[in-house]
């Protein structure tokens, strides 16, 4: 009887291989890395959390010029992929038409992520973001002054309004000669906690 059966399922898998007529895009899936960043929580002229990817600049502040902002930039391989260099792109943004609370809403899961992405996503480096350098060694640190980050993307700081932010953005190289130019939500979304950190930044507030 059990012969019997065997012969069944083998003559039934054959049956359903043989149905398939189409290939699907996503049948040709390839594994990548992810850009990881980890942000200098103390650097930073109002709280943050770390989950959130974001420091803030306080415009209230007579000290602004000297606010700092600072992060660590890694990767993320996950034993598929290697990463032999990042390509850092940095950016000045106005304030969008609809900004993140502030202070940061935090929701579940684990009351650890911030309700809505703190940044604009799909993160797409565009003609707004320019090269500030490849790196080669990781991890790698930053640190920079508001003043530093405003004379790197040619910003007055007495022209900047509530809401305004500087962004870093990664293009990732990997071993196998592949650019990763794209990151889509489903990768870099703080809000749901995603694998990935592919920009990150500081946002000006009047706190």
């Amino acid at each position: 009887m059990n012969r019997y059966i065997v012969l069944a399922i083998l003559i039934l898998s054959l049956i359903i291989g043989s149905c398939k007529k189409a290939h699907y895009e996503w049948e040709d899936y390839s594994y990548t890395a992810v850009p990881v960043v980890t942000i200098d929580t103390t650097k930073t002229a109002l709280p943050t959390r770390q989950a959130g990817k974001v420091a803030f600049f306080n415009l209230k502040d007579a000290n602004l010029p000297n606010q700092e902002f600072a992060f660590t930039l890694n990767w993320e391989g996950y034993g598929k992929e290697t990463v032999t260099s990042i390509e850092v792109y940095t950016s000045y943004n106005k304030a969008e038409a609809s900004v993140p609370a502030y202070p940061l809403v935090i929701s579940q899961p684990g009351n650890q992520y911030p309700n809505i992405a703190q940044f604009p996503l799909p993160s797409i480096v565009g003609s707004n973001d320019h090269l500030y350098e490849t790196v080669t060694s990781f991890p790698k640190s930053y640190s920079f002054t508001a003043a530093q980050l405003a004379a790197l993307n040619n910003v007055d700081l007495d022209d900047v309004k509530v809401n305004d932010y500087f962004l870093f953005k990664f293009i990732l190289n990997l071993g196998d000669g592949r650019r990763i130019v794209t990151f889509f939500n489903n990768i870099c979304d703080e809000a749901r906690g995603e694998p990935g950190d592919c920009r990150v930044g500081v946002r000006f507030k009047n706190q």
